[in-house]
């Protein structure tokens, strides 16, 4: 049996297995946990897919692979036996771009193989074309492809041939700050880092993105919340913050102004159903994005214990896949940082994100009196090919509109 790296949402093309928690030999039952995988989103442990005994492990750890990829082999349970290979086997090469050989020879380029033959690797054909992903990870590093050895079928160049080039060009720049110390520290990057700035570059090369924000008197919104905030907590066990009320009125302005909750695939606009609202959250590991599903069909109540349950399990490593899949839209509450303006990158596959940023008091023209009101900033960047200035305007004049509205009346 195949065991595939599940995709975790439309947003989420690749991954990297970060360890393998069984190794070749071992029973295992159903769900037990195969390895550890880091996406851009989420840290996530890959379940086995049957009972049976891990025969192949297709994928060394480290590697980054698309989701889907077979990384693993399982003889499952009332299938024919199969004897395990030999763990320091098990990781055969796998080209992503080409296509897996088994039980073949390395063939070198004058034909020879058997088991002495070392594995050959060669330069780029002349006019060789590279797949996005090894574009985009040569481009982020400053590496000529030209310069790059590559193992793939008929030396093609690999994502993994870029890496170790790159591993390669900075053990040799850490030999020279050893001998020569700078003012400088390295800070090697952890996989969630690397998978966060993969998404964010492709975000930024990919989308032509708009920005607009609008500021909003939250003065109702701020009594209502000081009013309730230790009675919610004795009732519901959690506290009640800001941002339950702002995703509640972002959901509902999603509903009236559906080609926000969109996504561009090329040759369409492809309104989203359900209003799905993923909220970045900052952890130690990075920032990670857990998804409300449905938010426009909960209360401010629900949303609050949603929020509580995903940011404790973010900040814990508990995230499971279900958790960051299907996000339609995503809320970026900046203004916890103490951040007062600022403009969010898209993540992939949505057409707006939305900074909603620090609540201040600023004196205010009332009724042609000056007054101390509660304002914040809603900051929007949209992609332009789905959104003019005219529909994202619409948007976030409906979301000021509905927090503006928020008063001692408002149901929580």
């Amino acid at each position: 049996m195949k065991v595939e790296l599940p995709h975790v949402g439309e947003s989420v093309t690749e991954a990297i297995i970060d360890r393998w928690l069984k190794k070749v030999g071992d029973r295992v039952e159903k769900y037990d946990p195969l390895a550890e995988v880091v996406t851009d989103k989420v840290n996530m442990e890959m379940p086995s897919p049957a009972s049976g005994v891990l025969t192949r492990i297709l994928i060394e750890a480290g590697r980054t692979v698309p989701m889907g990829t077979v990384v693993a082999e399982i003889a499952a349970d009332g299938e024919h036996d199969q004897a395990p290979e030999p763990e320091a086997q098990a990781a055969a090469p796998l080209d992503t771009t080409g296509t897996l050989l088994k039980d073949v020879a390395p063939v070198g380029p004058t034909g020879s193989g058997g088991p002495a033959a070392a594995p050959e690797t060669a330069r780029k054909p002349s006019g060789a074309r590279y797949s996005p992903a090894v574009r985009r990870l040569a481009a982020e590093h400053g590496v000529e492809l030209d310069q790059v050895a590559g193992t793939g079928m008929a030396g093609r160049v690999t994502r993994k041939d870029v890496q170790d080039f790159i591993a390669a060009r900075g053990s040799t720049a850490e030999a020279v700050e050893e001998a020569h110390p700078p003012d400088e520290e390295r800070i090697a990057l952890t996989p969630i880092r690397r998978m966060i700035a993969d998404n964010m570059v492709r975000s930024a090369s990919e989308i032509p993105e708009a920005w607009s924000a609008v500021e909003a008197d939250v003065t109702g919104l701020v009594r209502l919340r000081e009013a309730i905030k230790d009675s919610f907590r004795e009732r519901e066990g959690v506290g009640m913050t800001y941002l339950p009320f702002m995703l509640k009125a972002v959901a509902e302005s999603l509903r009236a102004n559906r080609l926000v909750n969109s996504t561009w695939s090329g040759d369409a606009i492809i309104l989203k159903r359900r209003v799905n609202l993923g909220v970045a959250t900052a952890t130690t590991d990075g920032l990670l994005v857990p998804v409300v599903h449905d938010a426009d069909k909960m209360t401010v109540a629900d949303l609050a214990r949603s929020l509580d349950d995903l940011a404790g399990r973010a900040r814990r490593g508990k995230l499971t896949v279900q958790d960051v899949e299907g996000g339609t839209f995503t809320v970026n509450n900046t203004g916890a940082l103490g951040s007062v303006i600022g403009k969010a990158i898209i993540f992939p596959k949505q057409a707006a994100i939305l900074n909603t940023e620090a609540i201040v008091k600023r004196p205010v023209v009332v009724a042609d009196a000056i007054a101390i009101r509660s304002v914040m900033n809603l900051s929007l960047t949209f992609d332009h090919r789905i959104l003019d200035g005219a529909e994202a305007g619409a948007f976030l004049a409906d979301v000021k509109r509905r927090l503006e509205a928020i008063g001692p009346d408002t149901g929580v």
